[in-house]
């Protein structure tokens, strides 16, 4: 591969490893497959044409690649769910609706690198033995969209796709779908349903496991952008190397996406595991904006729960197993050690707020979105995440009781859990976290506690003017 260099003023921090954005901000890059060939592509997938399919699957589940989208579920693994001896056709399907907020990696490597795309997604297709795929992405990525589309026709037209690729009996066709711009499609059942035509509402699991019924009832594979490419760099190296990357159950390299109140946001890959939160917001991206202090800040998307800056965790970082107290700033960026201190990784979208963000606006704002966004199936998340909403909404406006917040607080985990996919869960748990680790700053925007409140207003003029009757009433 010929030596890298990036634009200037975007080159990489020196504590990043670039493997799935390699290409991504390159100086004289663009997203043909001239480019892409030049620099050694599609040799992964001449090397895994070669193997049988169960040895690719294999060489995943020895990699120990866990999904990017924000479960982390082990890949291999996944595919393994495919029933030996199937005789239906088998689907895989790209999960490109990147909908979760403060989640931005996906369009980047679809604009800049298609094509590193398009060959893990065929490796993969090769591996579970899919013949047709599907690229989803969202509506408001036109121009990704049509970068793909091209892209594809240019795999088709250089024997990477379509009948006999690369002068086998192996056949694959892809195709991509516009979606319609709703976050419950980034869930794989409503994904699902929304590409058989239907309202996006998801399937209960059991029974309907995609790789046993998906896509037309039959076995399907949905992961998403990042996660496919990650294929293409484990076949080129080997599963053992590339678990080398990162740290043990949490391997290789995962791209962060950080945005809000530090001096520096933006995207970073960096291995998985290796940097810790300081070392990312202080170091990666500058520290905290002049003047102010880093306050809390959500790690995996909107729906992780909150962590805040000045708390101590209880935990056990890989590759230790014995817990011992770490500061916020220790904590170590891996699915499992975000998970003990009480979050997530998720889909790596750092949410970073400094200590001038009023955090009833922050919560507010969340659950605006996802009042807006459930897709009505159940009761509990369509009128729990509205009636959350309309609460947070008071409580903005300095309209609220303290009690209030215990009615939100009640609707937030009488919703987690008694929903037919995960949106309960990623509405209530911000309410949850925020109402946790921010009770006492809630509870002084309530009326009681805010005497600039509206309704505080009303009654202070009141009693003034009692007051004053009441003294003129008194004169001689």
């Amino acid at each position: 591969m010929a030596k890298v260099t990036y634009i200037k003023g975007k080159e990489p921090h020196k504590l990043e490893k670039r493997l799935i954005f390699r290409n991504v901000d390159r100086k004289g890059w663009d997203p043909s497959i001239s480019k892409y060939l030049s620099d050694g592509g599609y040799k992964a997938l001449r090397k895994a044409l070669r193997k049988k399919p169960a040895e690719i699957t294999d060489e995943v589940k020895r990699s120990g690649l866990r999904g990017r989208g924000g479960a982390g579920f082990p890949t291999g693994v996944k595919w393994g769910f495919i029933q030996p001896g199937n005789k239906k056709p088998v689907y895989l399907i790209c999960n490109c609706d990147e909908s979760e907020p403060g989640t931005f990696k996906d369009r980047y490597i679809v604009h800049q690198d298609p094509h590193q795309l398009i060959e893990g997604m065929v490796i993969s297709c090769f591996a579970v033995g899919a013949e047709i795929a599907y690229i989803y992405i969202r509506e408001e990525f036109p121009e990704a969209a049509r970068i793909v589309e091209n892209a594809i026709k240019e795999a088709t037209k250089e024997g990477f796709l379509g009948k006999n690729i690369c002068g086998t009996k192996f056949n694959c066709e892809f195709y991509v779908h516009r979606g319609a711009g709703a976050y419950i499609c980034g869930e794989e059942t409503g994904l699902i349903e929304s590409l058989e035509g239907k309202r996006p509402y998801p399937r209960i699991k059991p029974p309907y496991f995609p790789a046993a019924m998906g896509l037309y009832m039959c076995p399907t594979i949905v992961n998403n952008v990042e996660t496919l490419c990650h294929v293409k760099h484990i076949i080129e190296m080997g599963g053992e190397k590339y678990a080398d990357i990162g740290m043990p159950r949490n391997t290789g390299t995962r791209i962060l996406c950080v945005s809000g109140d530090v001096q520096k946001p933006g995207y970073y890959e960096v291995e998985v595991g290796k940097m810790t939160m300081g070392e990312l917001l202080n170091d990666v991206c500058g520290g905290p904006l002049k003047g102010r202090k880093f306050k809390a800040v959500i790690p995996g998307g909107s729906s992780a729960k909150i962590l805040r800056c000045s708390d101590t965790y209880n935990v056990a970082c890989p590759p230790e197993t014995e817990k011992r107290d770490i500061s916020f700033e220790e904590i170590p960026l891996d699915f499992d050690t975000m998970a003990a201190c009480g979050s997530m990784a998720g889909s790596g979208g750092v949410i970073v707020m400094d200590d001038s963000r009023r955090m009833s606006w922050v919560l507010n704002n969340i659950n605006e979105f996802y009042a807006h966004e459930s897709c009505g199936q159940c009761t509990p998340c369509r009128e729990g995440s509205t009636w959350m909403k309309k609460i947070t909404a008071r409580l903005v406006a300095g309209e609220a009781s303290p009690d209030d917040l215990d009615t939100l607080e009640s609707v937030a985990y009488q919703i987690d859990g008694r929903t037919i996919c995960a949106f309960g869960e990623a509405c209530a748990w911000p309410v949850e976290s925020m109402i946790e680790k921010f009770r006492d700053e809630l509870l002084a925007e309530t009326v009681e506690g805010n005497a600039h409140s509206p309704r505080n207003a009303e009654q202070e003029a009141q009693r003034r003017y009692l007051k004053d009757a009441v003294a003129y009433a008194d004169k001689p």
